[in-house]
C-alpha cells in the first residue's frame, strides 16, 4: 500500500512539472496606486558666467529686460545703457517632484537655452522659483551646470560640437519648499489604476488581495482596483504588503507592426486559423547603356550620344504554397511564417493579407 502511494505521489510531482505555470507578476510592477505620481514644474531664469557664449542682448528681448529687471532689484539702474553683454542667457528650468517630497529634500532640475546662446557650459544659475500646474511655487533652483558636451570655434569659421551645449543638468539643484498635500495615511480608500487595462487582469488582482486580506478588495472595472485597509492596519502599511502579491497577467491577442523599421512584435495569444499562403516578388530592372554615334570622314555630321535601354522583368517564384496556423500556438505561426523565408517587410504584408481574409484572431496595430 505504501508502495503504491509512493508511485501515486512520484506521478502527481511529474504530472505538476509537466504543465507549466502561468508567467506572474508582482502587483506593484503592473498597477500604480492613484495619486501617487511626480509633478512636473517649470521656470524662467538667468544663467551667468558664461565665456562669451551667452544670449546677444540686442537680438533676445527678455534676455535684456530680465537682466534689467534684476539689476534694479538689486540696486543698479542700467535701463537706456548700452549694455551688451554675452556672458548671460535665458534658459527654462524644468524638473520633477517625486511623491511624498517634503520641503528642505533636493531635486535635480534640467536647463535649456531659449535665445541664441552658443553654450551654457560653465554657467551659474541664478535663483528661480519652479512652479507647478496651479501656479504656486514648490522649489527653488540655483547652482551650477554641468552639460556633459564640448564646443569650439576657429576665428576662420570652423567648429567641433559634440553633444548639445546648450542644455544641462544641475544634480540636487532645486529645494523643496512645499509638499503637494497627498495624505496616503489619512485614506480609507485607495485605488489601483492597472498600466494595461484588462478585465481579466483586474479580477485576479482583486482575488489574490481577498483572499490574503478578506473583503478589502473590489475590481470597479478593467483598470481600477479599490483597496480599503483591514482593521487596525495602516494605509501604507497595507499597500506595501498587497503590492508584492503575485498575479498572473492576461492581455489580448494582438500584433504591433512597425512599417518604418521593419518591427514585428506578436503576443502570446495570437491565433491563426489555417490558411495557405504562397508568396513571390515581381523585380523590374532598367539598365541604361548610352552609346557615342561618330559620323562619317569629312561628313557634316556631329558626335552624339544615343541613349540605349534594357529593361528586364524578374519574378521570384518565392517558396511553395505552405499551411500556416491552426490555431494551436505562437511557436507554431512564427515557425510556419518562418518557413516560408520572407523577410520581416514582406512579413508584414502577409500578416495583414491574413487579417483581411479573417484569419487571424488578433488585432494590428501598425506604429
Amino acid at each position: 500500500m505504501q508502495k503504491l502511494l509512493a508511485s501515486l505521489l512520484t506521478a502527481a510531482a511529474l504530472a505538476g512539472l509537466g504543465s507549466p505555470a502561468l508567467a506572474q507578476s508582482r502587483i506593484k510592477d503592473i498597477a500604480a496606486v492613484e495619486g501617487v505620481r511626480s509633478n512636473q514644474l517649470v521656470g524662467y531664469g538667468l544663467v551667468v558666467g558664461l565665456n562669451g557664449t551667452g544670449d546677444s542682448l540686442r537680438n533676445c528681448p527678455f534676455t535684456r529686460q530680465s537682466l534689467e529687471g534684476m539689476t534694479e532689484r538689486l540696486g543698479v539702474n542700467i535701463r537706456d545703457s548700452n549694455a551688451n553683454s554675452k556672458n548671460l542667457a535665458a534658459i527654462m528650468v524644468t524638473a520633477e517632484l517625486p511623491p511624498f517630497a517634503t520641503p528642505g529634500s533636493r531635486i535635480d532640475v534640467n536647463v535649456s537655452s531659449m535665445c541664441d546662446a552658443k553654450s551654457l557650459l560653465g554657467g551659474t544659475l541664478l535663483v528661480t522659483s519652479l512652479q507647478g500646474a496651479d501656479g504656486q511655487v514648490y522649489a527653488v533652483a540655483q547652482g551650477s551646470i554641468q552639460t556633459g558636451a564640448v564646443s569650439a570655434s576657429g576665428s576662420s569659421g570652423s567648429s567641433v560640437t559634440r553633444g548639445v551645449p546648450t542644455a544641462g543638468r544641475i544634480a540636487s539643484g532645486a529645494t523643496v519648499e512645499r509638499e503637494t498635500g497627498f495624505e496616503l495615511a489619512n485614506m480609507n480608500e485607495v485605488r489601483l489604476t492597472l498600466r494595461n487595462p484588462d478585465f481579466t487582469t483586474a479580477q485576479r488582482v482583486a482575488q489574490a488581495i481577498n483572499q490574503v486580506y478578506p473583503n478589502t478588495a473590489l475590481a470597479e472595472n478593467g483598470t481600477v482596483i479599490a483597496l480599503r485597509a483591514p482593521g487596525q492596519m495602516g494605509m501604507a502599511g497595507f499597500i506595501s504588503r498587497v503590492e508584492n502579491l503575485p498575479v498572473a497577467v492576461d492581455a489580448p491577442a494582438k500584433v504591433i507592426i512597425d512599417e518604418v523599421n521593419g518591427v514585428i512584435v506578436m503576443g502570446e495569444a495570437v491565433r491563426v486559423s489555417t490558411v495557405a499562403i504562397a508568396q513571390g516578388n515581381l523585380t523590374v530592372s532598367v539598365q541604361e547603356t548610352p552609346q557615342v554615334s561618330q559620323p562619317e570622314p569629312f561628313s557634316r555630321g556631329q558626335t552624339a550620344v544615343v541613349p540605349q535601354s534594357t529593361v528586364d522583368v524578374t519574378e521570384d517564384l518565392g517558396t511553395q504554397m505552405r499551411i500556416v496556423g491552426g490555431g494551436t500556438s505562437l511557436s507554431s505561426l512564427v515557425a510556419g511564417l518562418n518557413a516560408l523565408g520572407v523577410s520581416p517587410r514582406d512579413m508584414i504584408s502577409i500578416l495583414q493579407a491574413i487579417k483581411a481574409a479573417g484569419a487571424l484572431q488578433a488585432d494590428i496595430e501598425v506604429m
